[in-house]
């Protein structure tokens, strides 16, 4: 399988690869369509992207359940289901725009992983990041190679699900799987490998697993071997934009599309939604905007043009992730919508079907920060009871117990809001300038008294949009891959003026900053 790479995706260049040496934008299609399957950890969806040259439009073709499954006490993704939902919106798009459409690329989220036999048959369901096997795999990694050095190796946060700590849970459950691997493919990558056969590890994926080396840019294989782990199985590492192939026959066949392009996106959902951050100012060292991945978590973090791995970022544990253009995003991870989405689930369950407009007035009307959570306690990250778990915790730290269902919201959404606060305190001393402006991308920017408890809190102007970030970054990316699109400054440009921003000014400061103290003594105890 010939795979053609895109070398960089400039913010200004022109294109790098070997097939032509002209100036990325020359070739504009009348309407060109891209599609862009989309897996997020509840749902995914195949949307298509039409673009004219100046506008894009979002067409969501096809739409499907996501989700874990439990079997024997493991927790698994259904890879063929997803295979199979994913077939059926192809063969949706195909239905409808024919040969108009361009090319297709996939984006998930980061750290899972597929297995596959040296006869390319796939070695289990992969697990699910959130499976209990990797409990307690962080210290046990410490016993091993001291977290300075995994740090100064990788330059990734500590997060225990991390692909490296799954690898090592494997391998000391003696897992036969890790044996008979040939291949070690992201989730991605593995759909990408369905499509067009193509093996290959994209390039801002690869940057979540803890064995990347952001400095060098490629595998850390001496720290697998220090944990005495494989590294036969990594693939070749290749950035967005890369042309992977057309479509196998098989596929081809099963879904009616014809000499379609496999391009690889910004695999990782956040690098996809960064991506299409309506900023106007490139990649800084000192920058003055901050973006919000918003979803089921709150991904946080700045744009930087390479690395920083130092002791600073180590002690408040950022993690340096590859963005599309060989961007770097420093950001932390922070339990976002997770709590509230799951708060929704029990009362779902238990009778009390709100929809989210519902949830948001009872919220409203529930007294402002009557009490605090760090939704990064251990308490939130698999509870099977959130309400309860919120209580609980309110109670164990000696605050107003929040009983009605509105209470409980506001404690959640108040604290998702309180601890963006503190993780832009460390990103402007890890930059060492103030950041104007937050960015709010993805699902999170529909839930308004999010949006603006972010901007009272932080004390900051927060621009909300767009809301389908990660769809778009994939879908632009596609674009410039195509030449159809400049540069990633120019996919801003379109992306500003194709959908809407909302835009939240700071309130009520005075107040958010007293209960702030209250809110850093909680994470200081967590």
């Amino acid at each position: 399988m010939q795979v053609r790479e895109m070398l960089e995706i400039r913010r200004g260049g022109s294109y790098p690869g070997p097939s032509s040496q002209r100036t990325l934008g020359e070739t504009v299609v009348a309407e060109a369509i891209y599609l862009a399957a989309d897996l997020g950890a509840s749902s995914g969806r195949l949307v298509a992207g039409r673009f004219d040259g100046t506008r894009l439009e979002l067409d969501e073709i096809h739409r499907f359940p996501n989700g874990p499954i439990t079997v024997g006490g493991t927790m698994f993704w259904d890879a063929l289901a997803q295979w199979r939902e994913i077939q059926l919106g192809l063969r949706k798009a195909a239905d409808r725009y024919g040969s108009q459409i361009t090319s297709v690329g996939v984006d998930t989220w980061g750290v899972d992983y597929a297995l596959l036999s040296r006869d390319d048959q796939l070695l289990g369901n992969p697990v699910h990041h959130r499976d209990r096997r990797t409990d307690g795999m962080m210290q046990r990694a410490f016993d091993i190679v001291p977290r300075e050095e995994i740090f100064a190796a990788t330059g990734l946060q500590f997060l225990p699900f991390n692909t490296l700590f799954q690898l090592l849970a494997m391998k000391e459950a003696n897992s036969p799987l890790l044996e008979m691997a040939d291949t070690l493919l992201m989730m991605p990558d593995l759909f990408h490998w369905m499509l067009c056969g193509a093996k290959v590890n994209e390039f801002t994926n690869a940057t979540t697993t803890q064995f990347f080396d952001p400095q060098q840019g490629g595998w850390a294989t001496e720290l697998l071997g220090r944990f005495d782990l494989p590294s036969h199985f990594l693939q070749k590492i290749v950035p967005p934009g890369t042309h992977l192939g057309v479509l196998r026959r098989d596929v081809s066949e099963a879904t009616g599309l014809r000499g379609v392009e496999v391009v690889l996106p910004g695999t990782h959902d956040t690098a996809s939604a960064v991506m299409a951050v309506p900023a106007e100012s490139e990649a800084s060292e000192r920058p003055e905007w901050c973006y919000i991945s918003s979803g089921t978590w709150s991904l946080m973090g700045v744009e930087l043009p390479k690395p920083l791995v130092n002791e600073k970022c180590s002690r408040f544990n950022f993690t340096n992730e590859g963005g599309v253009g060989n961007t770097t995003r420093l950001l932390k991870n922070i339990a976002g919508l997770w709590l509230a989405q799951e708060c929704r689930r029990v009362w779902a369950v238990e009778g009390r079907d709100y929809a989210w407009d519902e949830l948001t007035k009872l919220a409203e009307a529930a007294p402002a920060r009557a009490a605090f959570v760090d939704p990064d306690a251990a308490d939130f990250l698999a509870p099977a009871d959130m309400p309860a778990a919120i209580r609980s915790y309110c109670q164990r730290t000696g605050q107003t117990v929040p009983e009605e269902d509105g209470a409980v919201m506001r404690c959640a959404v108040e604290s998702i809001a309180m601890k963006c606060r503190y993780v832009l305190g460390m990103l402007e001393e890890l930059t060492g300038g103030r950041i104007e402006t937050i960015h709010i991308v993805g699902g999170g920017t529909q839930n308004r008294q999010l949006c603006q408890a972010t901007a009272d809190a932080c004390g900051r102007r927060v621009l909300a949009g767009p809301v389908e970030a990660t769809a778009i970054g994939n879908l632009m990316t596609q674009a410039i891959a195509s030449r159809a699109v400049g540069s990633i400054g120019e996919a801003r440009e379109i992306i500003r003026t194709s959908f809407p921003l909302v835009e939240y000014e700071p309130r009520e400061t005075s107040a958010w900053d007293e209960s702030f103290e209250r809110f850093k003594g909680l994470v200081e105890k967590s």
